[in-house]
């Protein structure tokens, strides 16, 4: 294997790095494991435009309450909606509505319903209506659980969040991160608010570089157990998981393909480390292309037809662009010296990526067609960005006040949440895809 310096492997790629070694312990059995501590949110800034909405009570139950403080936490997290009072409006899903009262109050839009249960099994239903056109724009219901109450509740948040932006909601999607307390790693997903966070895979080796697959069901990731990078690819149902990559040196930065059957990855097989393609059932492995420097962090354009990647062949790190079938390299960053792992938008006009200015490593944001640069982020250790489903968000790890927290921007850089966990250290975070 071609020696690399160390200062390259950090900058380079999160697949290589190193930590704290020891005895594996995995939870990947038939069920996945609550997690001990949930995430607290804080939240900065607000949306160029702002929707003026009343979220009410639902009537009925007294989970109603509970309910309705999701939505409203949902749509606050957005940037995009600011919360008028709706406390003692006591409406259920039957009542009728004066429009001119709620405009008056300065709701352009109310959403309010009813929640009842029988047998341990709850009906939420909703209606959201239009103030000023005085009209409903929307009527559902749900049925769940109690422990399925919040999910109820996530999808209402997002059935508003659409019918009054016109944007798909990701309220109800979910996230994975690397939990890092002492010497254990963690590797969780948790609801996009940070809530009920599930333990996936707990070990005293590093796990690095989480990747959903297209149809939210399984995440393939590194683990360190064998004391060497392999990428496993784990069903999130069962808990079981299999060795996708375990060949003779690095295998590291693993991605889906939007098909759900082929994978990129990482691998230092043939000496230094260049990007090669997978079946999801580890057949037909192939080389994506040669180059003489180090090529790592793959991503698959929306169509599945690319790849982008960080490449240090220009004598510095920067992203490239290449066929899935293999050809000429092309770059697309030129802003700074320094512009590692990126993240392509799901329309694919926009790239997110880390970049280092004035020592200082932020979260930078390309427009694909005219190469602009917007710099959502002030740093110091901003890293692993990763878009939304919807592309109106970014998820994030950051060092702030000390602590290493995960972070969301809005693509305009105007809002800013920050889950932070009770204890610990998390890092190398992504979004989850829509899964209904």
């Amino acid at each position: 294997m071609t020696a690399v310096a160390p200062v390259q492997l950090a900058a380079l790629t999160r697949g290589w790095r190193t930590w704290a070694s020891g005895l594996l312990v995995v939870m990947a059995g038939a069920a996945i494991t609550p997690a001990q501590a949930q995430l607290r949110v804080d939240i900065s800034g607000v949306g160029a435009t702002q929707y003026p909405i009343a979220i009410a009570d639902f009537a009925g139950d007294a989970k109603g309450d509970a309910v309705a403080e999701v939505i409203r936490a949902d749509l606050t997290r957005s940037g995009q909606f600011q919360l008028v009072n709706a406390t003692g409006s006591n409406l259920d899903v039957n009542s009728s509505i004066d429009y001119d009262q709620w405009r008056n109050r300065g709701a352009d839009y109310l959403a309010y319903g009813s929640i009842t249960q029988s047998g341990g099994q709850y009906s939420v239903s909703y209606k959201l209506v239009d103030s000023q056109g005085k009209q409903q724009m929307d009527g559902v219901a749900f049925s769940g659980t109690e422990k399925e109450l919040r999910r109820v509740s996530h999808q209402i948040a997002d059935r508003i969040y659409e019918k009054i932006t016109g944007i798909r909601g990701v309220f109800s999607t979910r996230i994975a991160y690397v939990l890092q307390t002492g010497n254990t790693y963690e590797l969780q997903i948790a609801d996009a608010d940070g809530q009920n966070p599930q333990v996936m895979l707990r070990s005293k080796q590093s796990i690095i570089s989480p990747s959903w697959s297209p149809d939210g069901k399984r995440l393939a990731y590194v683990s360190f157990e064998l004391n060497k990078p392999v990428v496993y690819v784990q069903t999130l149902a069962t808990g079981q998981r299999v060795p996708l990559a375990n060949f003779k040196g690095n295998n590291s930065a693993p991605t889906w393909a939007p098909n759900g059957q082929q994978l990129a990855l990482v691998l230092s097989r043939d000496g230094i480390s260049q990007i090669y393609t997978i079946g999801a059932d580890g057949s037909g492995l192939r080389r994506v292309m040669r180059s003489p420097l180090i090529d790592t962090e793959p991503q698959y354009t929306p169509d599945g037809g690319g790849l982008i990647f960080t490449s240090d062949r220009g004598g510095n790190p920067q992203v490239y662009k290449v066929p899935v079938s293999g050809g000429n390299a092309q770059r697309i960053t030129f802003n700074g010296s320094y512009n590692i792992s990126p993240a392509i938008s799901p329309d694919g006009n926009k790239l997110v990526y880390v970049t280092k200015r004035d020592g200082a490593f932020r979260i930078a944001l390309q427009d694909m067609a005219s190469g602009s640069e917007q710099l959502l982020t002030n740093g110091p250790d901003d890293q692993s960005p990763s878009f939304a489903p919807n592309g109106m968000q970014i998820l994030y790890s950051s060092v702030q006040g000390g602590r290493s927290v995960l972070a969301v921007t809005s693509v305009d850089g105007r809002v800013r949440n920050t889950l932070s966990a009770l204890n610990g250290k998390v890092r190398e975070p992504t979004w989850g895809p829509f899964t209904n």
